[in-house]
């Protein structure tokens, strides 16, 4: 049985797994590369600024790997994933308003998008090809997502069975992406995965180099709290939940905007955020000058503590800036990414910035 958070004294948590000789295949061996270099050098070395060390980033160490690119919608992008087998970006964003599917009977709102759990996947190829994307109906909002390459092509992991009173998912379910494809949450095709029966706002990342799932889920006993859940995908896929970790969320202030969470190793990351006033009030009183209010923190899931919290100050010269999804790359060595929506209203963009290993 799926465990419930009954016990809100104590963290659990298991061994992590190995690393498996199916992600060093997909990874083509940079897997290996992140375990015995970035991840093992920033334990050891800690970086030269333990300031700016989150986990086993370095928040100081940035570098773009995405300029603003635009996706298939005009919305903000809500969270995005790797295929680094093939070095290319899967994004989710809220499907636009005044968009009428071919099956629809009218166009809809943004609101009623949002609320009907609306989501649109899109593929940037690695060569500037032509976009691809998919429509995934009463999904959720986003917030999180995971990619999973296989030999031809990926698995999406989602939020699924969208809550129509808030838009955000019950559930986890597991899609292969097919461009063109619209996908309805209620599709017989559509397995729904509820490892915590009654919890809300589920967003699942997955791990390609340890190959297993982490869930952000809430509860209606702790509705303020968000929990961490990790499982070995295979066994999570075949509807068996079989928790590894299972830590509260830390290392979040009551008034920071939770934007996206990611699994690498020992630690969850999340990032918080929201996007640049004018300095006179609005949301969060965030102005330009004062540098933003992004800020990412890990937390250690072997003792459910914070292990680092620092500011962005990555991307700061962008015209709109909020942050959207966090994710990890593991190609010639591990980085955590950060994405921003950016560009004007109506025609947002999506761009990427990264933070490599503390003590690189």
């Amino acid at each position: 049985m799926p465990r419930q958070p009954e016990s809100e004294g104590r963290t659990m948590h298991r061994p992590r797994t190995r690393l498996s000789r199916r992600a060093l295949l997909l990874t083509g061996g940079s897997a290996a590369v992140a375990v015995s270099g970035g991840l093992l050098a920033g334990r050891l070395a800690g970086g030269p600024d333990e300031s700016s060390r989150v986990g086993v980033f370095d928040a100081a160490d940035t570098t773009e790997v995405l300029a603003p690119t635009r996706l298939a919608q005009t919305t903000v992008a809500q969270s995005f994933a790797f295929d680094d087998t093939r070095g290319e970006v899967y994004a989710v964003q809220l499907v636009q308003g005044g968009l009428r599917l071919p099956d629809e009977p009218e166009r809809f709102s943004s609101e009623v998008r949002a609320r009907s759990g609306d989501l649109c996947v899109t593929r940037v190829p690695a060569d500037g090809g032509d976009l691809q994307h998919m429509v995934l109906r009463g999904f959720g909002h986003g917030v999180s997502m995971g990619v999973q390459p296989t030999r031809s092509g990926v698995w999406l992991w989602t939020e699924s069975d969208a809550d129509p009173t808030t838009g955000y998912g019950r559930a986890v379910a597991r899609i292969p992406f097919e461009p063109g494809a619209v996908l309805d949450s209620d599709d017989p095709s559509v397995r729904h995965h509820r490892p915590v029966p009654g919890s809300f706002a589920n967003q699942p990342v997955y791990d390609a180099v340890e190959h297993r799932v982490m869930v952000a889920y809430q509860t209606a006993r702790k509705p303020d709290r968000q929990w961490y859940a990790v499982y070995p995908a295979d066994s999570f896929a075949a509807g068996r939940y079989e928790e590894l970790y299972a830590v509260r969320q830390a290392g979040r202030e009551p008034d920071e905007t939770f934007q996206g969470c990611a699994l690498y190793g020992d630690h969850v990351y999340q990032v918080t955020g929201n996007e640049f006033t004018d300095g006179k009030g609005g949301k969060g009183g965030n102005p330009r000058s004062s540098g933003g209010n992004t800020v990412l923190s890990a937390v250690d899931l072997r003792t459910g503590r914070v292990d680092g919290r620092a500011p962005v100050a990555a991307a700061l010269s962008l015209p709109y800036r909020e942050p959207e999804g966090l994710a990890v790359r593991v190609t010639d060595r591990p980085r955590l990414c950060v994405g921003f929506a950016t560009g004007d209203s109506g025609d947002r963009r999506l761009a990427v910035h990264a933070f490599g290993p503390a003590g690189a």
